[in-house]
């Protein structure tokens, strides 16, 4: 099979050399078209010159960029080259009202759509470890598979088209959670005058230890927010968690507390910082 990978982004870059590496990339394309030279001449493959162009000479297109306009946006500028049987595969964050639109259209062309959106950070997208969870058909989900598996090293079929965005936003929320508690108790601890690295090492080989407070503890506590994933980006996919819990009439009090402290940061000009950055308004004053 031949992938084009459409997103060369903090994310997109790294998966689409997994995905060379594999010896599956034959094809890139990027809004800003310098990333997409460089990347190309790196990894010795196609610049494409459109989305269309791209999708013309693929059997796959991977897709990850930032928010749902932008998802729509490049599902009309390749339906043109797209062929009947390819498999467009969505790797961003989006509603699943969105998933379910781009599948209707990339469909409409005879051909087959997968959601797939990806946990796991800048790390895991440069280690080949993403987990991905999919919606849509099984039986195309195992034609790409061996794609997929380039990228990630959990691969999970969610149900039908639009599930895998679901899973993400189950996802989203519980970092939002994890990101809430981990910088408010470490921000604790520092106040106590604790050290915070042996704070760190003892209490994520306990009850309380998770991915979070293992990777970035250490960092957010020296003050460095390096991203990571953007604060910006967990805002706008905490604003798709919320739209579709208000449809169903549930309440998710814990992410709107960090949907307020993110709009805070984002005003004081830290949204491209690391989510950890949140560490900022709990940490006890100079």
């Amino acid at each position: 099979m031949r992938a084009g990978f459409i997103g060369l982004g903090a994310m997109g870059t790294h998966m689409a050399r997994n995905v060379a590496r594999g010896h599956f990339l034959s094809s890139v394309w990027n809004r800003t078209e310098a990333s997409a030279i460089t990347l190309s001449q790196e990894l010795g493959v196609q610049c494409a010159a459109s989305p269309a162009l791209l999708a013309a000479h693929v059997d796959v297109i991977l897709i990850c960029v930032s928010a749902d306009a932008d998802v729509l946006e490049v599902i009309h500028a390749l339906l043109p080259g797209l062929r009947p049987q390819s498999i467009v595969v969505d790797m961003s964050t989006v509603s699943s009202d969105t998933a379910r639109e781009a599948a209707r259209l990339v469909e409409n062309k005879g051909a087959d759509f997968l959601d797939a959106p990806v946990t796991g950070g800048v790390e895991g997208a440069k280690n080949g470890t993403l987990a991905i969870m999919v919606g849509g058909k099984l039986t195309t989900l195992e034609k790409a598979l061996p794609i997929l598996e380039t990228m990630g090293s959990r691969i999970v079929h969610m149900g039908e088209v639009g599930a895998g965005q679901a899973a993400k936003a189950v996802n989203q929320i519980m970092a939002a959670g994890i990101n809430e508690a981990v910088t408010e108790a470490l921000a604790f601890g520092e106040t106590l005058g604790l050290d915070m690295r042996k704070v760190i090492d003892v209490v994520s080989s306990g009850a309380a230890g998770n991915w979070f407070l293992e990777k970035r503890g250490p960092t957010m506590t020296q003050g460095i927010f390096k991203p990571g994933f953007k604060l910006a980006l967990h805002q706008k996919d905490l604003k798709i968690c919320k739209g579709m819990a208000d449809k169903l009439g549930i309440k998710l009090p814990v992410t709107e507390m960090a949907m307020n402290d993110y709009a805070k940061l984002i005003a004081e000009g830290h949204g491209d910082e690391d989510i950890s950055a949140l560490y900022r308004l709990k940490r006890p004053s100079p």
